[in-house]
């Protein structure tokens, strides 16, 4: 039986400006990438989304970004590289602290936003990244965008790496996401997103926006939780999936289960 990790980006919120739906995403996927503080979330509002990913057995990832709350880590920057890695550094340490005291811990990282895209394909930034992470701690799992070269870079410096596909974003021919400049850049049918991902476990292969069929290897499934739709959406993909004999089970837990 096929098995896929459903995840999604919380503690995002700040202060007295909600963002999401946390406990609702919470009691739906597998894992859950918490932001560090540098793109969203406070360290309070964090610490409270950990304990409740704790309490649901749910597995911990740091959302490493840019130092960017105005822009939400969407905008693109240019580090250097000693800036790169001790943010990187830096993000996840205070979120295995606050992970520590919550009763779990943090299992991979995820960067995020402007930072994900550019480390995709950015083999300086990329290697800064995974500085940062291996002088951290190297057993931590990297996730990284499906098909991007950074797959290999990242798997070439000696980390676990797991490929993912985001639910409600379109893609390019070549396997990158679509600018959110553009129109049709997310997808928020939740009938539409579920049978797309059906197809993407069962058979590897998505369509793109131009119409061109593409291999992705995934084995983690993204869905956005700032978005309305977000929580229908992820739970029309969890029923769909379970209801088709897909079982859904963290990618950490995976990996452990296989040594």
């Amino acid at each position: 039986m096929a098995s896929i990790d459903l995840n999604s980006d919380l503690g995002e919120s700040f202060g007295p400006w909600p963002m999401g739906d946390d406990v609702s995403m919470l009691s739906i996927v597998t894992s859950a990438n918490i932001a560090c503080g540098f793109h969203a979330g406070d360290p309070a509002g964090i610490l409270s989304v950990l304990k409740e990913a704790g309490r649901r057995h749910v597995s911990v990832g740091a959302h490493v970004g840019y130092r960017d709350l105005v822009g939400f880590g969407r905008r693109n920057m240019d580090p250097s590289s000693a800036e790169l890695v001790g943010d990187t550094i830096y993000q996840i340490g205070a979120l295995q602290g606050l992970a520590k005291a919550a009763g779990t811990r943090v299992r991979y990282v995820k960067p995020h936003g402007a930072l994900y895209n550019t480390i995709a394909h950015d083999a300086r930034q990329a290697a800064d990244v995974i500085e940062g992470i291996k002088a951290v701690d190297p057993t931590l799992i990297l996730m990284a965008l499906a098909g991007a070269p950074i797959v290999a870079q990242a798997r070439a410096a000696g980390l676990t790496v797991v490929c993912e596909a985001f639910a409600d974003r379109a893609y390019n021919a070549d396997g990158s996401l679509v600018s959110r400049r553009l129109d049709g850049s997310v997808i928020h049918d939740p009938q539409a997103i579920a049978a797309r991902m059906l197809r993407l476990v069962t058979e590897g292969r998505i369509t793109a926006v131009d119409g061109t069929d593409i291999a992705l290897e995934a084995q983690s499934i993204c869905i956005h939780g700032d978005t309305p739709t977000a929580v229908a959406i992820a739970r029309t993909l969890h029923e769909t999936l379970s209801q088709q004999g897909v079982g859904l089970q963290s990618f950490a837990d995976t990996l452990a289960a296989h040594g």
